[in-house]
């Protein structure tokens, strides 16, 4: 059945933000009330997370990162994996604490976790002290179900399939002043054999142009100097949008955007990275010369099991194309290690193709079974420890990759973005992405010329030669 796009209309958020103002201050323990968001998982839940605190500033809670002295607790959680699905079960296990210190403690499940099947009932049964459960399509309704639930006092648990709408307008308290994400589009189509995403997130949705070019402006007027787009696949931005615009378009109506400022994103899909991606990429000054671009697996039998949609070779063939347009490209991926049925020959493949490309860093996983999706259902029969020794083998190749390229940094002097203070000093990036370690009198928000002295498997050590404040 085919999707029909959705926008939440601007009376139902008009009606939110009533439902906040009539809250507003909400009552706690010692006054206003204070409100803690636990973010797990990718950018996307740190975004919306920065929702939730927005609409929780705007019932007048004051943050804290202590659970204990939290009147309400947002845990926001991810489906990726199932080793974040057991922290999330323990940290919720501990609030079992608190709630008895504080009774009238409110604490909320959402995000992807609590989309997924089964897991709202097993909260339900298991964890009688959490008071609400929603799944990511519910956020926009956050402030109508605490009022609710604040007036029936009953658990609610709001966990409805849904293949997702958009929602403009919400408020977001953003945590630091340089770096900010901005979410493009939501959900996916992809449908990855391994991925619960599709299932949990819906499907793919984009915002308006205007609405992004609108928050992008406001970003950078408020001083934000690095500035993320976010969506599962960015490179199908647009497609269900009436206007003809593509991901590249919008890349370049935002490089428009006069102000200081870099622009990265994130995460691209292989099949649909194009020719026009990179060359938008080689134009836009402000376009960070850095792409995330995950292969998964190096060998083509388990590329097709894994529903990616395009070939090693394939893969191969648009890194060149990327490395063509921007010689010094960064490259980083994603890597599964061990999906059900890889063998040890199809897994020589991957190696083959990191040692080809030569990636600047990976984000390597052991496969994690996710049940509903179809490679849960596939035969496995390797073992746990070939699997470990497999994801050592390509960690290992990985780091001698790593520590190769950043040490050809040495000598260079580079722009970095100043975005942390370290226990020992300023820490920046790189228009790549890289980590630099900064000796010199500069502060979160500068930028810097900066000359490389040394480096390590994961980060560059430099010197300030001059600042751009």
């Amino acid at each position: 059945m085919a999707y029909k796009r959705v926008e939440i209309s601007g009376e139902d958020i008009s009606r939110q933000k009533q439902i906040m103002a009539g809250l507003c201050p909400l009552p706690g323990k010692n006054g206003t009330a204070r409100a803690f968001v636990d973010t797990y998982g990718c950018q996307q839940n740190e975004a919306d997370s920065e929702k939730l605190r927005g609409m929780l500033s705007e019932m007048g809670c004051e943050m804290t990162s202590d659970e204990k002295e939290a009147d309400i607790v947002v845990i926001n959680t991810c489906a990726v994996r199932e080793h974040a699905e057991m922290r999330v079960f323990g940290n919720v296990g501990a609030l079992s604490h608190t709630k008895r210190a504080n009774p009238n403690q409110i604490i909320c499940v959402c995000g992807c976790m609590a989309q997924e099947p089964g897991i709202a009932e097993k909260i339900k049964r298991s964890y009688p002290y959490v008071d609400i459960v929603f799944g990511p399509h519910m956020l926009w309704r956050f402030p109508e179900i605490l009022q609710t639930y604040m007036q029936s006092g009953r658990r609610m648990f709001l966990t409805e399939d849904d293949p997702g709408a958009i929602a403009e307008g919400l408020p977001e308290k953003r945590d630091g002043t340089v770096k900010a994400w901005l979410s493009i589009m939501y959900g996916c189509n992809n449908f990855c054999s391994y991925c619960i995403v599709p299932y949990v997130r819906g499907r793919e949705r984009s915002r308006r142009p205007e609405a992004v070019l609108e928050e992008a402006r406001r970003l950078v007027s408020a001083g934000y100097r690095d500035i993320t787009l976010l969506g599962q696949n960015v490179n199908s931005y647009g497609r269900d949008l009436e206007s003809n615009i593509s991901f590249a378009g919008l890349l370049r109506q935002i490089n428009d955007i006069p102000g200081d400022f870099r622009i990265r994103f994130m995460t691209s899909h292989p099949k649909d990275a194009s020719e026009e991606l990179f060359r938008t990429m080689a134009e836009c000054s402000k376009v960070s010369k850095h792409i995330h671009l995950p292969f998964q697996a190096g060998n083509n039998r388990v590329l097709k099991a894994m529903n990616r949609g395009y070939t090693a070779e394939e893969y191969l063939e648009k890194a060149e194309l990327a490395r063509r347009y921007m010689p010094d490209l960064v490259m980083t991926s994603d890597v599964i290690v061990g999906f059900p049925g890889e063998t040890s020959e199809e897994f020589e493949d991957t190696l083959r193709l990191v040692e080809k490309v030569r990636f600047d860093a990976l984000f390597t996983f052991i496969y994690s079974r996710r049940p509903g999706t179809p490679a849960a259902e596939i035969p496995d029969p390797a073992s746990r420890e070939e699997k470990q020794r497999n994801f050592e083998r390509l960690v290992s190749l990985q780091n001698k990759i790593s520590a190769e390229k950043h040490a050809a940094y040495t000598g260079r002097t580079l722009r970095v973005l100043i975005d942390s203070m370290g226990e020992e000093g300023p820490c920046g990036r790189t228009d790549g992405g890289r980590l630099v370690r900064v000796k010199g009198d500069v502060s979160p928000g500068d930028f810097a010329d900066v000359e490389i002295t040394g480096s390590n498997t994961w980060a560059l050590y430099g010197k300030v030669i001059s600042d751009k404040k």
